[in-house]
């Protein structure tokens, strides 16, 4: 996502009021209610990936969505080429975007990916899924990038 073109970071930094025309002021409403709502919206997870990206902890999010891709790969040469791929980015320790999980969930992957099923990273996506609700989550709803655009939906909303 280019900072020049995102509009989530145009609303941050100089409060323009260009929104998609389909982002509704419920939906942003919504996602103060659960973390649950947020990630099942159209524009939730956009919008909370660029929060996390923001704060330099967008490694979480970008796991749990390639999570969601893979889980959807019907291939199996596709999930081996997949699972050795978020293996190296995101499990392996020292990893360039390693995620923070208990080293019992690591050694399952690793048995796992050897014939990788489209469950192989699901308990590593619970436990960053529990992560971001319970750690980012609560700091997004109080984040200016939040704030700023529920603001900016009131206002186009009156």
């Amino acid at each position: 996502m280019n900072r020049q073109n995102c509009w989530i970071c145009k609303i941050c930094r100089n409060g323009s009021k260009r929104l998609p025309s389909n982002l509704t002021l419920e939906e942003v409403l919504q996602w103060a209610q659960s973390f649950e709502n947020l990630m099942t919206t159209k524009y939730g997870p956009v919008v909370y990936a660029a929060y996390l990206k923001l704060e330099h902890s967008d490694e979480n999010i970008k796991f749990w969505m390639a999570c969601e891709t893979y889980k959807k790969m019907a291939s199996r040469w596709s999930r081996i080429s997949r699972a050795k791929k978020l293996y190296k980015i995101y499990i392996q320790p020292q990893s360039p975007r390693e995620i923070n999980i208990d080293s019992s969930t690591r050694e399952t992957i690793i048995k796992n990916i050897q014939e990788p099923t489209q469950t192989c990273f699901e308990e590593a996506q619970k436990i960053v899924y529990m992560h971001m609700e319970m750690d980012s989550y609560p700091r997004f709803l109080k984040s200016e990038m939040y704030q700023k655009l529920l603001k900016t939906m009131q206002s186009n909303n009156s």
